[in-house]
């Protein structure tokens, strides 16, 4: 129970050291975040994903700036009163550029910030295109978000997520979030896990630090576990980027909500928000240097 006047980090991780798994659905603007709010979920999560896709239409591939996702997210910790966990896509740059961000996000409002080890620009999780930056520099990024937080004289919970699965091999990742608990993560997000195995390996890892499980409904890489189960592989949290958004999406186009999750909606997302012409234009300005996936 929420005591009154509670800060939203202090109230998130008490729910990190809360028995059972819990549940929090992505926003993508202030509106989205109240109904989160009225609907009794103890937390959210914004979806970069999502926030792209509302504000400007255009896909999840770094398109979107670290002011604009300050300016749109800022709004959203304004309309409520529960912790949000900012999605701060790979900190915009080095760590220097990730120091400043964590710095940003907390000074607006953010109860926990995730941040992920892709290139730039960097693409959605459950998409093709991705790639990592080395395991070093993965790590001093994450160490750079502590000092950050340490700096700030903050306590923001700092989510360390993983792109290696796709972009390398599960081992890899498995190293690397063993790394960032090491480097002082708060929480270990391997993204686009393939089957419920290596979802149970995630969990065997730094088993004191919580995990974050992404169910992308839809027709995401990741097999779709209920809470019971996911408590029983080891999850702490679970979180559902695309819901919100999918069904946001039925309805404006006079669709049944009943049809979100019956057929591969997020192929149609992508295509909505033109995944497939960046796809095509990017082949375009391909160089030598460009390894296609």
């Amino acid at each position: 129970m929420e005591r009154e006047g509670e800060k939203p980090v202090k109230v998130l991780r008490r729910i990190l050291e809360s028995p059972g798994v819990h549940q929090g659905p992505a926003c993508f603007d202030a509106l989205s975040a109240k109904l989160i709010q009225s609907a009794g979920f103890r937390f959210c999560i914004t979806s970069g994903f999502s926030i792209s896709a509302s504000r400007l239409a255009l896909p999840d591939t770094g398109l979107i700036s670290y002011g604009e996702m300050l300016d749109h997210a800022q709004l959203i910790t304004q309309a409520v009163s529960i912790p949000i966990i900012v999605d701060a896509d790979n900190g915009y740059g080095n760590a220097m550029n990730v120091k400043r961000t964590v710095k940003g996000f907390i000074a607006a409002g953010f109860a926990g910030i995730i941040l992920e080890d892709q290139v730039a620009p960097k693409a959605c999780g459950h998409t093709r295109g991705r790639k990592v930056v080395s395991r070093e520099e993965a790590v001093m990024k994450i160490k750079a978000a502590v000092d950050a937080r340490t700096e700030s004289g903050s306590d923001i919970v700092i989510v360390a997520r993983t792109d290696a699965r796709q972009a390398v091999s599960l081992d890899e990742a498995l190293i690397r979030v063993k790394a960032f608990a090491d480097a002082g993560a708060d929480v270990l997000f391997i993204d686009a896990l393939a089957s419920k195995e290596e979802m149970k390996a995630l969990c065997q890892v730094s088993p004191n630090v919580p995990k974050l499980a992404n169910m992308l409904e839809g027709g995401g890489k990741t097999p779709i576990l209920n809470p019971v189960e996911l408590e029983e592989v080891g999850y702490k949290l679970v979180v559902y980027p695309l819901s919100l958004i999918g069904v946001s999406i039925l309805a404006m186009q006079g669709r049944p909500y009943s049809s979100f999750g019956k057929h591969a909606i997020f192929e149609e997302i992508k295509d909505i928000v033109g995944f497939n012409a960046y796809y095509k234009e990017e082949e375009h300005y391909a160089t030598g240097s460009d390894q296609q996936p």
